[in-house]
């Protein structure tokens, strides 16, 4: 059995090893999108294939719709060369189930692939052509948070958004400026509407990427590339719409051990891709089984019926409520103090931490103590169900190998939000005082320590990629373990900066505490596990 349309066509061995196949005529789907696409897909990776094409193959099957998605990448384009094209476009969905029980799903609903570079002449050329059909009705990305940034830590724009400012829509380098470039070709076609959906996890995406897009659309206005009107196109919703969303749901990096399950079943396109980028992927994707998925209802030109597959589209209030209790307090936080404990305990997958009595009670204390009381219920999704299934199903789950490392990476990008919002929210509310919070502070104090790049028992390990790594280590590099005395003139250049925390941490009264916290954590050898117990199992002994 090999991944490509020839192979699906012997039904029999794959249905007799328990595939699921799809139930339409993929070359039908293929020419249907080819000549009136309605959904194109900005970021090829795991969370796409195993989550959004998933939704669509269940469409397809239950004859809900006769299209498919157009993929394409344009960050790491090797995910094309390697992990798509060799395969026909078709992927292996791998569902691990807590109970050791395994779905296979073979999703054919991406039906062709590109690469989004200007110097790819056949597949940007093409891009151009999918964005002035009327026909489509979403551009949806999972580019990650970074994606959306023209800047870089200094505030300074990249060099390629600086010089595609003055370069414009024929030649762009940059993400967004190849972007903004294909809805300038929609917008010469007729102003033709368009909903640009954010599926990446960070607040408020949709007004992320707006900002983005329309920063450019400003400076090629300003140096006369394209002509006033397409600012206004730009920010006119009925024209061009930019809904919030809240994605949910864990695809780890492909695993060995299901790829020598699936070698075992007769399956033989497992190889495990690592790219010159650093990203691993394969034909297969391995993930879990929940999944959530809620999209302001904000598109001008219809939208596919993804809420006939449990998508659910709503007003942007509810999904902003939404959106902060996952990413806020009910698994983003618990999956940050995973990582950052994980690597300095030396634990290399999740649900082996959640075995840790310690971690896990640290975990359930940081979301039920300081996160739920300032959660907002959404009215969509029961928070405290949602934790629930977090702590108790989802976490503990062996069959889903993720590791601290690869959740660690970007962590100077995530605690604004995984945890900034949450200090604000006590800050906001006249019965909470943010400076009361102790296990929010605990895990800031472990990022800290897990900065040094050394883990408990004395050991090197290698930091997760992080755009902040030269910034803030530079400010630590003399600090070693088993050091003692204060560590304030280290840490109050990290602790103020409000872009990586959301707030100036001495300004709300934790600023202190975390200097504290981490006096003890780098105490000596084995003095991270032990300021845990003190002040996990300390607070619930009280």
């Amino acid at each position: 059995m090999e991944l490509n349309n020839l192979s699906l066509k012997n039904r029999s061995i794959w249905e007799e090893n328990g595939f699921e196949l799809p139930m339409y005529d993929r070359s039908e789907v293929r020419r249907n999108t080819l000549e009136e696409p309605t959904w194109i897909h900005f970021g090829a990776g795991n969370i796409f294939r195993g989550f959004l094409g998933a939704v669509q193959e269940q469409l397809l099957n239950e004859e809900k719709s006769d299209k498919g998605i157009i993929v394409c990448e344009g960050f790491d384009t090797e995910i094309i060369t390697k992990a798509y094209k060799p395969y026909d476009d078709l992927s292996l969905l791998v569902v691990l189930k807590p109970d050791g029980k395994v779905e296979k799903k073979i999703i054919g609903s991406i039906v062709h692939s590109l690469i989004v570079d200007t110097d790819n002449t056949n597949d940007w050329h093409e891009l151009n052509e999918i964005f002035k059909k009327p026909s489509l009705q979403m551009v949806s990305f999972t580019i990650t948070e970074k994606g959306y940034s023209l800047v870089n830590a200094k505030s300074e724009y990249l060099k390629d958004v600086e010089e595609d400012f003055e370069r414009g829509v024929k030649s762009p380098k940059s993400y967004i400026g190849k972007l903004t470039a294909l809805c300038y070709a929609r917008y010469m076609n007729g102003k033709l509407p368009i909903a640009l959906v954010s599926m990446d996890n960070c607040s408020h995406n949709g007004t992320r990427l707006y900002e983005a897009v329309s920063t450019f659309a400003k400076m090629w206005v300003k140096n006369g590339i394209v002509e006033d009107a397409f600012i206004d196109y730009i920010n006119n919703p009925a024209q061009v719409s930019f809904p919030w969303s809240m994605i949910d749901k864990i695809t780890p990096r492909p695993d060995v051990n299901i790829k020598r399950q699936l070698e075992k079943e007769g399956f033989k396109s497992t190889e495990i891709i690592c790219t010159s980028k650093n990203t691993y992927t394969a034909p297969f994707i391995n993930a879990e089984e929940p999944q959530y998925l809620v999209i302001e209802d904000l598109f001008p030109n219809g939208r596919p019926p993804l809420d006939q597959a449990g998508v659910i589209f709503t007003d942007r209030k509810t999904v902003d409520q939404v959106e902060k209790m996952k990413v806020c307090t009910c698994l983003n936080p618990l999956h940050t103090a995973l990582a950052i404990y994980g690597c300095l305990l030396s634990y290399t997958a999740i649900y082996e931490e959640m075995r840790d009595d310690l971690l896990k009670t640290f975990v359930e204390k940081l979301a039920y103590k300081e996160g739920l009381p300032v959660v907002v219920d959404p009215g969509i999704i029961d928070p405290a169900a949602f934790v629930k299934e977090v702590l108790e199903v989802r976490l503990p789950n062996p069959f889903v190998p993720d590791t601290p490392q690869r959740i660690a990476t970007d962590t100077s990008q995530k605690l604004a939000i995984r945890f900034g919002e949450t200090i604000k929210a006590y800050q906001k509310r006249e019965e909470l005082n943010a400076s009361d919070l102790e296990y929010i502070p605990l895990v800031l104090a472990g990022w800290c320590r897990y900065l040094l790049g050394i883990d408990d028992q004395g050991q090197a390990f290698d930091i997760s990629p992080d755009p902040m790594l030269d910034t803030v280590t530079k400010h630590l590099q003399d600090i070693r373990v088993g050091d003692s005395g204060s560590f304030s003139d280290n840490l109050k250049p990290i602790l103020s900066d409000e872009q990586i925390f959301g707030v100036n941490l001495y300004e709300v009264g934790l600023g202190e505490k975390v200097e504290a916290y981490f006096a003890e954590l780098i105490s000596s050898t084995g003095a991270v596990r032990k300021t845990l117990e003190k002040y996990v199992y300390g607070k619930i002994n009280r």
